[in-house]
């Protein structure tokens, strides 16, 4: 009777759609020396490294909803914990300043994001 391995595990990000299959999820990746994520993360070999110990984070769950979401700057932000993007617009308010104004910047060159400041008018460029 022969071995097969089982079915390569895929990740999905719930915003953009992004699959890939991945090998690992957590802090510490195999093959790795010394290296420990921030966060719970889907991570896949490097394809265009030979290296073993190269890896690529796909993305994470989102720590107010958990959501699957990708490392893409369209879908999520890290800024202590993963946040998805639906989430940091609901939850703008409670991020520093200083995140505030650069997702601003981000919502002008990028028009897929909408954030909302306090006073809840959209800061998209293309309104």
């Amino acid at each position: 009777m022969a071995t097969s391995e089982p079915p390569p595990k895929l990740f999905v990000c719930e915003l953009c759609g992004l699959s890939s299959p991945f090998s690992y999820y957590g802090q510490k990746p195999p093959n790795t020396r010394a290296i420990v994520l921030l966060e719970e993360c889907f991570v896949t070999k490097d394809p265009f490294s030979p290296d073993k110990e190269k890896f690529l984070i796909l993305g994470s769950t989102c720590s107010v909803c958990s959501k699957c979401v990708c490392a893409g700057a369209d879908c999520s932000l890290f800024y202590t914990k993963r946040f998805c993007v639906q989430c940091v617009n609901k939850h703008l308010d409670q991020f520093p300043h200083q995140i505030r104004a650069e997702l601003a910047k981000k919502s002008c060159s990028c028009p897929c994001l909408t954030l909302r400041a306090r006073s809840g008018r959209s800061l998209r460029a293309d309104q």
